[in-house]
């Protein structure tokens, strides 16, 4: 029989008392601090006013069908894109891959609460996007520094244009706040491990059905080119992730071989019409392929110069 639960005063307790007996991280952390003091101090205004941004995006979220309680049985859709129709929509529109992608997702739920009856009109759908927080120098490194920002999906515009245009805002607006060194900081100055800080906010999500967000979004990079095992290669790969708290329904994206696959997890009992979602997904990014390519025209139109009428034998416009 497993040990009953601890509560969360014992969370913090064995968390502390871990700390106390593990004393060269703490003279560790000490050396650090000397040998780059003014570097140090930086570190922490710009943790201090990074969670400060963090702290005001954490306000309940409005009521939707979309969270609520969570039954044990799952349903699960998909969708595919190709990596290049999103590259050609970010080149001629604007924003990152990352917009398209939140963009596109913006469609989905939009269509998946227009399905249920739902208004949608200047509404927003909040989730949470894990976002990778790793240092200059640590690419290649083994390492999982990943930290989360909050977004609210613009469902209550209708015009795709418009649309990528709000996602690309607010994310221009989420990296000028640095709101994701907020959640690596909290792991790396609070002088707390990990699994208490995930344990706890797990638990605060689990017992307030409302707190923050109504979903989450995770995009995933993956190889760029053929894998193979055995000689056999790997044709798609689309990811599940499991339900998070109150959410009924969660997204995560992985790109793969010039596409990206997206997974769509749902509780069974609450979101099985979760197919809907992912057709607006395919159907939002052929909206913005259609209107990227007459952009693209109209860009490379105004790069040429004007042609030259062919001359006749006498020298006149033939």
């Amino acid at each position: 029989m497993p040990a009953p639960e601890p509560r969360g005063r014992e969370l913090v307790v064995r968390a502390m008392a871990r700390r106390a007996f593990r004393p060269r991280l703490e003279v560790r952390a000490l050396e650090e601090l000397g040998r780059a003091p003014l570097e140090s101090i930086v570190s922490a205004l710009t943790a201090a006013r990074a969670v400060v941004s963090a702290g005001r995006t954490l306000r309940p979220a409005s009521p939707s069908s979309l969270t609520g309680s969570v039954g044990p049985h799952r349903v699960w859709a998909w969708a595919r894109i190709r990596l290049g129709d999103v590259k050609t929509i970010r080149a001629a529109i604007g924003g990152t891959v990352n917009d398209v992608v939140l963009a596109v997702v913006a469609q989905g739920f939009r269509e998946l609460l227009e399905s249920r009856g739902e208004p949608v009109d200047g509404r927003t759908v909040r989730t949470m996007v894990p976002v990778s927080v790793r240092r200059p120098g640590e690419k290649g490194v083994y390492n999982n520094r990943v930290s989360a920002v909050f977004v609210g999906l613009p469902v209550g515009v209708a015009d795709p244009r418009d649309r990528l245009a709000a996602v690309r805002a607010q994310m221009d607006g989420v990296k000028e706040s640095r709101q994701a060194v907020a959640g690596d900081v909290l792991v790396s100055l609070s002088g707390f491990a990990p699994p208490l800080l995930l344990a706890l906010g797990s638990r605060l999500m689990a017992r307030s059905p409302q707190l923050g967000v109504h979903t989450g979004v995770t995009n995933v990079p993956g190889p760029q080119q053929p894998v193979e095992t055995l000689g056999r290669r790997l044709r798609e790969s689309f990811p599940y992730v499991p339900l998070i708290g109150p959410a009924r329904v969660v997204v995560a994206i992985f790109s793969f071989d010039g596409s990206l696959y997206f997974g769509v997890t749902g509780d069974a009992d609450s979101a099985s019409d979760i197919d809907v979602l992912t057709a607006g997904v395919e159907r939002g990014a052929s909206d913005l392929l259609a209107l990227a390519a007459p952009a693209r025209r109209t860009r490379a139109g105004a790069g040429k110069k004007p042609a030259r009428e062919p001359s006749g034998s006498n020298g006149q416009p033939a």
